[in-house]
This record gives C-alpha cells, sequence and structure tokens, in this order.
C-alpha cells in the first residue's frame, strides 16, 4: 500500500515534543509548541480528529449546565476561550441564538436569571444579550415548538462550529508553523532509558513500516485511549479515564423550522438536549452513559436513541420516528475517572481537564471540551517547557489566527473554507468538470474532494465524507451514495489501481452502514461499569 501523503522520518532525528494523538487537545499542542519554537512531532492512529473531537455537539460553548452545577471558574475560562475561537477562526466559528422554551413561569425567572448571569461572566468576549420572549415572539422565532402550556422562552447566545473542520485546520496551521503532523500513523511501545520515556516506536497504519523515534518530552494527548499509552511505559498504572458516551441523531431541518437552536434544559435524568442546526439538518443530542468499552467506532444503544427521540418529541410540534433519523453516530467523553469505582453516574466525573506528569519524559492531558483546547494546550507546553529545560517562551496562540480564517459576506456553504474558497472555486474555473456535484441532495463538489486530498491530508474515502465534508454525519445514506465516486477521484491522485478503488469502497460501505438507524442491529444493554 502507498499513501498519498508522504513524510520523511528518520530514527536518527531527535524532537523536542513528540505528541500522541490528533484530536483537538494533541493539535492544540502541536500548534501551541511549534508556534514557540519547538522541534513538534505529532501522531494520530487514524485520521486526525476520528474520534471524540468530530463527534460532538458542534457547540463553542461556556457549558449552561456547568453554570448551574456551580462550575464559575470553568464555565468563566470557556466562555473566554469561547470569545478568542471566535475571532481567531471566524470562518467556523459563529454566533447562534438558543431559545429554552419555558412552560411554567418559575422557569422563565430561573433560567433568565441564570443566563444573566452568564452573559456577565462573559465579560468583553459576549455573544449577546439574553431576554424573555413572549409565546407569540417564540413562535414567530421557532414554529416547530411545541404550543401547549408554552408562556414565552428565554434567549440567549453560544457559540456553533464544524468541529472536524476546525480540526483540520489547526492541523494546517501547525504545519505551518513548523510542526511535523502524520496520520495513520499509531504509537505501538514507548522508548525508555531506566525509568525516562524518550520517545516512541510508532507503525504506519498504511505502509506497515515501523520507526523509533526519540524525543526530549512526549505528551499523552489520546483522549480515551490515554490509558494504553500510560501502560506501555507502567504496565500497572491507574486509570486516568471514565468513557461515557454521547450519542447524537440528525433529521430534516423542517421539524423546528427555524434558524434558532433549541435547548431543553432539563430532560427525564437531569441532564440538557440541544437541537442545532447544522449544515442545513437538525442535529440532536446528547446522551452521557458511563461504558466499560471504548473504541474509534462506538455504537449507539437503543435506549440512547429512544430517549432523545421522546425527549425531543415531547418539544418539537411534530414527533420525529425511528424512520426519521438521517444518520445517528456516537463519541467518547475521555472524562477523569472517579475514585470511587463503583459509582455509574457522569455527572459527579469532573468535566474540566487533567494534566500529569505521568513519568519523567511524559505528560498526560487528558479531560476538558473542545471550546478549552487551546487553554489546555498552553498549559501541556508550560509544563513540558517547565520539566525539559526548554528555552522558556510564551506562548502566541491568544491571538494566532486558524488556517482559513476570514469573515465571509454572504451565506455560501463554501464559507467552511474560509480564504481556502477562492483556491477551490479557481480549481473549478481551471477544471470545469470538477465543478460535478457529487450527489443531487447535496451542494459538494468533485473540487472539494479533490482539493481535500491535495491540501487537507486526506487518505481514505471515510477521511473525505466523514470529516472533511460531513456527509456520513448528516446522511449516511447519501454517504454511500457518494463513496464510488470519492473512491475514483482518490485511485486518480493516488495513481491505484481498480482493486484498491474496490477495497476502499467496501471499506467505507461497511463503515457508513453502522451510521444507518436499524432498530434491531443497535444494542439494548449499555455496557454500564461494575
Amino acid at each position: 500500500m502507498r499513501r498519498i501523503h508522504s513524510y520523511r522520518l528518520s530514527d536518527q532525528s531527535t524532537w523536542d515534543v513528540i505528541i500522541i494523538g490528533g484530536g483537538a487537545t494533541g493539535l492544540g499542542t502541536a500548534l501551541d509548541s511549534a508556534s514557540r519554537g519547538l522541534k513538534t512531532l505529532l501522531v494520530e492512529q487514524s485520521d486526525f480528529a476520528k474520534g471524540t473531537s468530530s463527534r460532538s455537539t458542534k457547540l463553542v460553548h461556556g457549558g449552561v449546565r456547568y453554570l448551574a452545577q456551580g462550575d464559575i471558574g470553568l464555565v468563566k475560562h470557556a466562555l473566554r476561550e469561547r470569545g478568542l475561537l471566535e475571532q481567531n477562526a471566524s470562518h467556523l466559528v459563529h454566533k447562534e441564538e438558543f431559545i429554552i422554551p419555558c412552560y411554567d413561569w418559575f422557569s422563565v425567572a430561573k433560567y433568565l436569571t441564570g443566563l444573566t448571569l452568564y452573559d456577565w461572566l462573559a465579560g468583553k468576549y459576549s455573544f449577546g444579550k439574553s431576554k424573555y420572549l413572549s409565546k407569540k415572539e417564540t413562535l414567530k422565532v421557532m414554529p416547530g415548538i411545541k404550543q401547549k402550556g408554552l408562556k414565552g422562552a428565554i434567549r440567549y447566545f453560544d457559540g456553533k462550529f464544524d468541529d472536524a473542520r476546525l480540526a483540520i485546520n489547526i492541523a494546517q496551521t501547525a504545519t505551518e508553523q513548523g510542526a511535523t503532523l502524520i496520520n495513520y500513523m499509531k504509537v505501538v511501545n514507548l522508548l525508555k532509558e531506566g525509568d525516562c520515556v524518550t520517545g516512541i516506536e510508532a507503525e504506519d497504519a498504511i505502509t506497515q513500516e515501523r520507526f523509533k523515534l526519540k524525543g526530549k518530552i512526549v505528551i499523552n494527548a489520546t483522549g480515551v485511549f490515554v490509558d494504553e499509552i500510560l501502560q506501555m511505559n507502567n504496565p500497572n498504572a491507574k486509570k486516568m479515564v471514565r468513557p461515557s458516551q454521547g450519542v447524537h441523531i440528525v433529521l430534516k431541518k423542517e421539524f423546528l423550522n427555524s434558524e434558532s437552536a433549541l435547548m431543553i434544559p432539563k430532560t427525564a435524568d437531569g441532564r440538557v438536549l440541544f437541537a442545532v442546526q447544522w449544515h442545513e439538518h437538525l442535529l440532536v443530542g446528547t446522551t452521557d452513559t458511563p461504558l466499560d468499552e471504548h473504541s474509534l467506532e462506538p455504537r449507539a444503544l437503543k435506549e440512547e436513541t429512544d430517549f432523545i427521540l421522546a425527549t425531543a418529541g415531547s418539544y418539537f410540534n411534530t414527533k420525529p420516528t425511528e424512520n426519521d433519523i438521517l444518520s445517528v453516530f456516537s463519541g467518547l467523553r475521555p472524562l477523569a475517572a472517579p475514585t470511587d469505582s463503583n459509582g455509574n453516574s457522569t455527572k459527579e466525573i469532573s468535566r474540566d481537564h487533567k494534566l500529569i506528569v505521568s513519568a519523567k519524559g511524559l505528560i498526560t492531558i487528558t479531560g476538558g471540551k473542545w471550546t478549552t483546547y487551546r487553554r489546555m494546550a498552553e498549559e501541556t507546553i508550560d509544563l513540558a517547557i517547565k520539566h525539559s529545560g526548554f528555552e522558556p517562551k510564551s506562548c502566541v496562540t491568544k491571538n494566532l489566527k486558524i488556517h482559513g480564517c476570514a469573515i465571509s459576506t454572504d451565506n455560501n456553504y463554501m464559507n467552511i473554507y474560509g480564504s481556502d474558497r477562492e483556491f477551490i472555486e479557481d480549481l473549478c474555473k481551471k477544471q470545469p468538470e470538477l465543478s460535478k456535484k457529487l450527489h443531487l441532495n447535496f451542494p459538494y463538489t468533485e473540487a472539494e474532494v479533490v482539493w481535500s486530498i491535495r491540501n487537507e491530508m486526506a487518505e481514505t474515502v471515510e477521511d473525505i465524507l466523514s470529516r472533511r465534508l460531513r456527509v456520513l454525519f448528516i446522511d449516511a445514506s447519501a454517504a454511500i451514495e457518494m463513496s464510488e465516486r470519492v473512491a475514483s477521484i482518490l485511485a486518480e491522485e493516488l495513481g491505484a489501481d481498480k482493486n484498491w478503488k474496490e477495497n476502499q469502497i467496501e471499506i467505507f460501505n461497511k463503515l457508513a452502514s453502522g451510521y444507518i438507524y436499524h432498530a434491531n442491529k443497535i444494542d439494548h444493554k449499555p455496557a454500564l461499569a461494575s
């Protein structure tokens, strides 16, 4: 097998910082490290943002629910980071209006008070002032909401983004700052001298080539996989992470018939649920189910999809059914493991991040959330500098623009590419045949596939249809219909044969079938910790 994207690695070279994990935290850490002048390598076992970082609720937010839990510090820091993200990735992070429908007057008072505090905590990074909307105003903004008993709503503002696309843009920014980033490179062992971690042994998942790579500091930023890396250093290492599964379903946007997002403030199990307009569809979620096992492709439990449908149905005028689900996907949160392993609730598990020196030469960062990725990265590299003897240099990412950052002047979907949009449009002018759509129901063109292959480190059909274009997460059946053409374009760019192309289609379609809702294929019993 050959790669589309080549790289140069040598067993003789020594890196200042080696980062394991290409999700939000790892990519942010690579950017912070490289922008401070450190020789930086990041390796990811699959594609960038393959795991949790592409499976979020698409919110850039302070965390209203954390405010209710009294975690003022976490909320304040997150709101500040939300503001910085809007400044530095303006093509992907946008202000969004959220509606909390209220069916009693006590709720009106409670949520308006809480969200006024939320606005105040944001300070100069505020996205807008919360206010009460009458019943008439609420129905005008969100006609699809249940009318019976409605007293009105609280409107507040938060952020919305495309998680996987931001991850790719952060990866590009890190590369521009001098970092080396390689996807499909799995760490199989840690190199050690005595008790000190001195590097990694990694295998290219595509070519099967192996490398022993020296690093002055190794950073474990592997999310739900952090314990596997820790056990490479110490087989008896105590577990740091308790995985919690969050499931989302995607429906047609007409269920809410609104450009605003819905926030359901208290579900049957005391959590919150969102319905967010995303890529011309409605994303609804999420759940919070503690699990014993974790994988790169977690699957929804029937109890979770039933819960989402029932909760949304109690607020929507038109109740969604199983047949309305266009795609269902799951993500695993790497929550810090509680000291009491008998507790099954994830409500008490910390949502903040955890940063430790796991051994001499090995730093582990886990927990946190997308919104605070930059701050987590800053703290991680500060710690790396402290423990490595690197020349101290201040973090510069507060004001560092992410690749593609641009303010759009129209509503074209191509604005997700930011400043790269003009290059894709130019590609269409030079090769008009690339303007052809991949699917009648979607605006995506063949030019975008070519662009992703040449400029966004895509190696597979899945990379393109899942994380460069988000079709797999939006409409899994449509993604399957696009797979043959995408595989053909990949094969043309790579110079691969028919067997390679057919293998790519087969692998992707098998994967995508797991995103199509089949009640009889979904597990019924949660794998709860004992």
